[in-house]
């Protein structure tokens, strides 16, 4: 029986710890791998609302609807009975207590504004001057529904939406504040308060240009 040389038998050692190693290396590689990849997480299903949740959140948007519609003596109302009614639904009736105390303390405020055109007027004049325009223009709103042919008042809007940026709508009060009183006009020629107005044409025919 002829003896295998020493060289050949190193060499087949050293092949067999080259594949080993090789396959190690690639085992190690793929567990890195899967270690990387992120783990899918099934989140839990959430439980479907019981007859109480879903009766209080109906009763809480149908609150919420006469609150952005700014009904909020109704608004309060139905916030109070959906509290009585549904306050061991903790997330809706939080909610409801938030916008309960705001159309409550909105409610104090309009029974604190004057109630006459010409008071809301000045007051509008005041939040005007004060850069207040949002408040500004809720008093002239309100102003006009005492006094809606009040040319003043109409003139009171159209700055104030001009200064809120909202041209269409101060153009509309404009022509309507320069229908009833022709003569302020030339108030408006000059007014600080309509300089975002001055670039559209409606404004140049409006001011500038005689009607026949």
């Amino acid at each position: 029986m002829t003896a295998r040389s020493p060289l050949k038998s190193k060499a087949s050692v050293n092949r067999l710890k080259k594949t080993v190693g090789a396959g190690v290396k690639k085992t190690q590689k793929l567990a890195a791998v899967r270690a990387q990849r992120p783990t899918t997480v099934t989140p839990p299903l959430r439980p479907q609302p019981t007859v109480d949740e879903s009766a209080a959140l109906m009763a809480f948007e149908r609150a919420h609807r006469e609150f952005t519609h700014g009904r909020f003596g109704e608004a309060r109302n139905q916030f109070r009975a959906l509290l009585d009614k549904y306050s061991q639904v903790s997330e809706v009736a939080a909610r409801a207590r938030t916008y309960l105390a705001i159309a409550e303390a909105r409610l104090r405020t309009e029974n604190m504004l004057p109630r006459d055109a010409d008071s809301l007027y000045d007051r509008g004049v005041i939040e005007l001057n004060r850069g207040e325009y949002v408040a500004a223009q809720e008093m002239f709103e309100r102003a006009l529904k005492r006094e809606p042919e009040a040319a003043h008042i109409h003139y009171g809007l159209a700055a104030t939406r001009a200064r809120l940026g909202s041209v269409d709508l101060a153009l509309q009060s404009l022509q309507r504040a320069l229908d009833l009183q022709p003569n302020l006009r030339v108030r408006a020629q000059h007014d600080q308060d309509l300089t975002s107005l001055r670039n559209d044409p409606d404004f140049d025919k409006l001011v500038f240009q005689p009607r026949p």
